[in-house]
């Protein structure tokens, strides 16, 4: 029986449907418009999302290359070694450009099998002056601090001209002060040439040993 009112037909229903689904879709774009927006501002303003922030899905893309890593890490080796003249004994550590494109050449080749790459890295700065005592250790460095490392690598860098002067030298001095006061009237300049002991930190294996001349 008919009370003069009519059930809404289907076409009716259909359309309110569409325009619920525009209206949400009106919203997304509204949000995503926003997002663009204070991305545009971040970019603007320097502030560039680092690795620390990335997602799990996007963190590929946020990862520096091998070759960035390696020269960035070369510049600390080198900023560790200036800072490393008191502790060695001399009044200023020479450090030849030679060397340190050397350091990261090899530490990239050492890191080419691991699991993490360089990122990985726990290195260990030793130079070996050629006495007694030596080599002293100046330093160690994380690639990356918040990375549990796989590998540790010792860098044993040689000091001097070589020759016999090292030998010859140790018969006119007769105390290890005499040693101290000598080292710090002069400069100490490293050579080309260097020593590389890999170790893996997640397995039992062989300590890789290469000399680097």
């Amino acid at each position: 029986m008919s009370d003069g009112s009519f059930p809404p037909s289907p076409a009716e229903d259909d359309g309110g449907s569409k325009r619920l689904s525009w209206g949400r879709l009106l919203q997304r774009l509204g949000e995503l418009k926003g997002l663009a927006h204070r991305h545009h501002d971040n970019t603007d303003t320097g502030s560039v999302a680092d690795m620390s922030t990335c997602n799990s899905e996007s963190s590929l893309f946020c990862y520096p290359s091998e070759e960035t890593l390696a020269a960035e890490l070369v510049a600390t080796i080198e900023e560790s070694l200036h800072g490393a003249a008191q502790l060695l004994g001399c009044s200023r550590l020479l450090v030849p450009d030679s060397l340190l494109d050397h350091v990261g050449q090899e530490l990239v080749h050492l890191a080419a099998s691991e699991p993490c790459g360089l990122r990985g890295a726990l290195v260990e700065l030793c130079v070996d002056r050629g006495e007694p005592w030596s080599p002293c250790s100046v330093g160690e460095i994380a690639v990356v601090g918040a990375l549990v490392p796989t590998f540790h690598v010792t860098l044993v860098l040689k000091a001097g001209a070589g020759g016999l002067w090292p030998e010859v030298r140790r018969f006119f001095i007769s105390s290890r002060s005499q040693q101290t006061a000598a080292r710090r009237r002069r400069s100490l300049r490293l050579r080309s040439g260097f020593t590389a002991a890999k170790r893996k930190l997640y397995c039992s294996g062989e300590l890789l040993i290469e000399e680097c001349s």
